[in-house]
C-alpha cells in the first residue's frame, strides 16, 4: 500500500510534463523582466544625473548655493525621483562635477529630451523655478537661463510663465505691477503702429 504525502504528491505535480511550458514561460518573464530593468537603469541614472546637473547649474550661478536653495534642490530631487538622503547627496556631488565639466545648457537639454516626454520637460522647469526662487531671490540671469533652457526642452513661453506663476504667484504678479507702472509713467514708452 502507499501512502502519498503532501510533499509526494508536490514532487509529482512539479515533474508533470505538461507543467513544463508554464514553468518556462514563468522563467522566461522573470529573466526578462530584469534584461528590461538593466537596460532601464542606465537611461534612468542618465535622467536623475542630467536633471541634477541642470538643477545645480540654475541654482549655482552664482557660484555660491544659499542654504535654501540646497535645501530646496535636495527636496526636489529627493521627491522627483523617490531617493532616499544618501542617494540624493551622491546624486548631489556627481552632478556638482558635470555641471563643472559641461561647456553649456545644450549638454543637458540633449540628453533630457531623449529621455524625456512632454510632461516630464514641463515639471523640469518648474523644479527650476521652486529650486530659484528657494531663497526669495531671482534674477535676470537665472530667469534668462531658465527661458533658454525652456526653449531647448520644447517647452513654450507660455508655458514657461504659467510654471513660474505656479510657484510664486505674488512675485510674478508684483514684477507685473510694477512694470506696468513703469510703463504708465513713461518710462517705457510703446512704438505706436498705425494700421491703414
Amino acid at each position: 500500500m502507499k501512502v502519498r504525502g503532501a510533499a509526494g504528491a508536490g514532487r509529482h505535480a512539479a515533474g508533470r510534463p505538461e507543467d513544463c511550458p508554464m514553468m518556462f514561460r514563468s522563467l522566461k518573464t522573470f529573466i526578462s523582466t530584469l534584461v528590461e530593468h538593466d537596460r532601464q537603469a542606465p537611461a534612468v541614472g542618465k535622467l536623475q544625473l542630467a536633471t541634477a546637473a541642470l538643477l545645480t547649474r540654475i541654482a549655482t550661478v552664482h557660484n555660491e548655493m544659499s542654504q535654501a536653495r540646497r535645501a530646496k534642490l535636495h527636496a526636489v530631487l529627493r521627491s522627483h525621483f523617490d531617493l532616499d538622503d544618501p542617494a540624493t547627496a551622491m546624486l548631489l556631488e556627481e552632478s556638482a562635477a558635470v555641471d563643472r565639466a559641461a561647456v553649456d545648457l545644450y549638454h543637458f537639454t540633449r540628453q533630457l529630451n531623449q529621455l524625456l516626454n512632454d510632461e516630464s520637460r514641463r515639471r523640469l522647469v518648474r523644479m527650476m523655478w521652486e529650486v530659484v526662487y528657494a531663497d526669495g531671490k531671482v534674477n535676470e540671469i537665472e530667469d534668462n537661463i531658465i527661458w533658454r533652457v525652456a526653449d531647448l526642452l520644447g517647452v513654450t513661453t507660455r508655458q514657461r510663465v504659467e510654471l513660474r506663476q505656479q510657484i510664486a504667484p505674488d512675485r510674478v504678479g508684483l514684477l507685473v505691477g510694477i512694470a506696468s507702472r513703469h510703463f504708465h509713467q513713461g518710462v517705457a514708452a510703446p512704438a505706436v503702429i498705425k494700421s491703414s
